[in-house]
């Protein structure tokens, strides 16, 4: 692709992303109170009915994240992308006129196999930039999700006040017109040449993480991607119903705190993933963002006026360094004819942990929130979630020295390629 077109392709997925995580956003607000319509149950009994919610999107999500990856992989990026958008926007409309329960659990099956098109978009990164400039291209993707939590649930929050359902309607619309923008600006960017033959074998998680399983320089950096993710699925599986159990917060004041998360989010990825990167290294910088990842859910845990949880959210915002500096390391070590394989199989993962998470964490909170409950602990959720941080760090450990171990073993491999050049060379002279 030619270099002008490659900026313009990239941009174009970054707007994308936005779009569809300004969706996303939208929703957050209002999501308590339609499940709380819906069940007909009171708020601290109705958090248990967003776990299996949350939960659903996310197993479609790991279904469908190899596969979409493995399909473009094999006929493109482009195609994948614009469809999944165009679901995105039919599963807003869904829930947005749900009058059931069961209608919003259709409604996000549609979002979790829309949901897994960040694989195919993250691939559509890789297509187009450098390995040396891939780790500061996710984190503008990351950027990205970080505005669009600024905008959507702000926003979401003061629809909502106008009325619950009129989110979802502006999500939809907002879907739509990303798929008609992709249409007429968005790009092929896999050349027939980088292109692979499909194998259903592979086009599924449990085939994908057995590929990636005979790699430990990927296998166990992908599995610590997956723990970290679970830790970090506290926030949206339960952020809502804790900010009104615990903060009595509107949906105005759940949307504003979910804008200063974003606003944190796009300056760290936006702004400081790429200097960080440059001074500190990829592996450095992991650490540096899984020991705040830590630091901060401890801190959420004990926080029990909303002021103190105001002033965590932009320190825990750093966190964010993590996940662009994984993918920089495990991007570079993989094939163009494979990178949409690679995040379908991180996406599978990620969307692995969305499926445990909400389970996990509002149980928790319903649990420890609860009147009758033998020890009452709102912040136990965060606590659990620092705890499985913790576990994910052995794993960088390992992952990071065989992955140290496979790039000597290529540089010297190619300086035995130079030397024996040479020799070949004074040998004919």
């Amino acid at each position: 692709m030619p270099e002008k077109n490659s900026k313009n392709a990239f941009y174009f997925v970054l707007i994308v992303v936005l779009l569809d995580m300004i969706g996303f956003g939208l929703v957050m607000p209002v999501m308590p109170d339609l499940i709380t319509e819906l069940t007909g149950l009171e708020e601290v009994k109705a958090v248990a009915w967003a776990g299996p919610i949350i939960a659903v999107y996310a197993l479609m999500n790991f279904l469908c994240g190899p596969l979409l990856g493995s399909l473009s992989d094999r006929y493109g990026r482009r195609p994948v992308i614009l469809v999944s958008v165009a679901m995105l926007g039919v599963n807003f409309l869904i829930s947005g006129l749900a009058s059931t329960i069961w209608m919003l659990f259709i409604g996000r099956v549609l979002s979790g196999v829309s949901g897994a098109t960040i694989a195919t978009a993250n691939a559509y990164i890789a297509d187009v930039t450098e390995p040396e400039n891939r780790g500061k291209a996710f984190g503008m993707v990351g950027a990205m999700f970080g505005l669009g939590f600024i905008i959507g649930p702000v926003l979401g929050g003061y629809l909502g006040e106008l009325h619950m359902r009129a989110p979802f309607f502006a999500a939809a619309g907002l879907s739509f017109v990303s798929v008609l923008y992709g249409l007429f600006v968005l790009p092929e960017s896999l050349t027939s040449e980088n292109r692979r033959s499909f194998s259903l074998a592979r086009a599924n998680p449990f085939g994908a993480f057995k590929h990636f399983s005979k790699l430990p320089h990927i296998a166990w950096l992908l599995l610590a991607v997956g723990l970290l993710a679970l830790a970090h699925n506290v926030y949206p599986a339960i952020w809502s119903f804790h900010g009104e159990i615990r903060y009595d917060w509107s949906r105005a004041e759940i949307g504003n705190s979910l804008g200063l998360v974003g606003l944190t989010a796009a300056i760290v990825q936006g702004a400081l993933i790429g200097p960080a990167l440059k001074r500190f290294g990829p592996a450095k910088t992991v650490w540096i963002g899984v020991g705040i990842s830590i630091i901060s859910y401890v801190c959420f845990a004990f926080a029990d006026v909303p002021w103190i949880a105001y002033l965590i959210i932009p320190i825990s915002g750093l966190a964010g360094l993590t996940t662009p500096a994984l993918n920089s390391i495990t991007s570079a070590q993989t094939s163009k004819s494979e990178q949409g394989e690679l995040q379908g199989a991180q996406s599978s993962l990620l969307a692995l942990a969305q499926i445990i998470a909400p389970l996990m964490m509002t149980q928790t909170l319903s649990r420890f929130s609860a009147d009758d409950a033998p020890i009452q602990f709102m912040g136990a959720p965060f606590i659990l979630a620092a705890i499985l941080a913790c576990l994910a760090a052995p794993l960088i450990i390992v992952g990071l020295k065989h992955s140290n171990a496979r790039k000597a073993s290529e540089i010297a491999k190619h300086q035995d390629e130079e030397t024996n050049s040479t020799e070949d060379i004074a040998t004919e002279n």
